[in-house]
């Protein structure tokens, strides 16, 4: 198995309790261990840093909010369109340009927080607004994973 394998399909994973994603990032784990011919025990976190490597949970939130910039910028499949829904104020505000997307109602909130249309949008918001409002989806990308570092891997 490849370390591709590790990543496809992990936006699906979105929401799952840290004990069904842990399996997955101790594979990440050692497979950057195997990089640098270091022991089981050694400290991981600067080698995920050096192999430019996001942590599993933090790669999960990577491919789902590059879906949810995909669904903003119009380029995402139809089913994904009626999920993100950029946020319209009812007056004129200034966050109206900060490219934020509607929460999804309350009830769906409480019932359901695991859900995709619940997570993106909310991973969505907290975004720095220089992250979200990116011209194009490589520099986006770029971005994100920059924050992401930041938010996952800084001490």
């Amino acid at each position: 198995m490849g370390l591709s394998h590790l990543d496809y399909c992990n936006s699906l994973l979105a929401g799952l309790p840290a004990s069904a994603i842990r399996p997955l990032q101790l594979i990440q784990n050692a497979a950057a261990r195997l990089v640098y011919n270091l022991p089981r025990h050694s400290h991981v976190t600067p080698l995920l840093t050096t192999l430019h490597w996001l942590p599993v949970i933090a790669h999960i939130k990577f491919k789902t909010l590059v879906l949810a910039y995909q669904a903003v910028k119009g380029s995402a499949p139809t089913y994904l369109l009626k999920i993100f829904k950029p946020y319209t104020p009812a007056r004129p505000l200034r966050s109206a340009t900060s490219g934020r997307l509607a929460p999804p109602p309350l009830r769906t909130c409480a019932s359901r927080s695991r859900l995709l249309s619940v997570l993106a949008p909310r991973w969505w918001n907290d975004l720095p607004v220089e992250v979200r409002t990116a011209e194009t989806l490589a520099t986006f990308k770029r971005r994100l994973k920059t924050h992401l570092f930041r938010v996952h891997l800084s001490p």
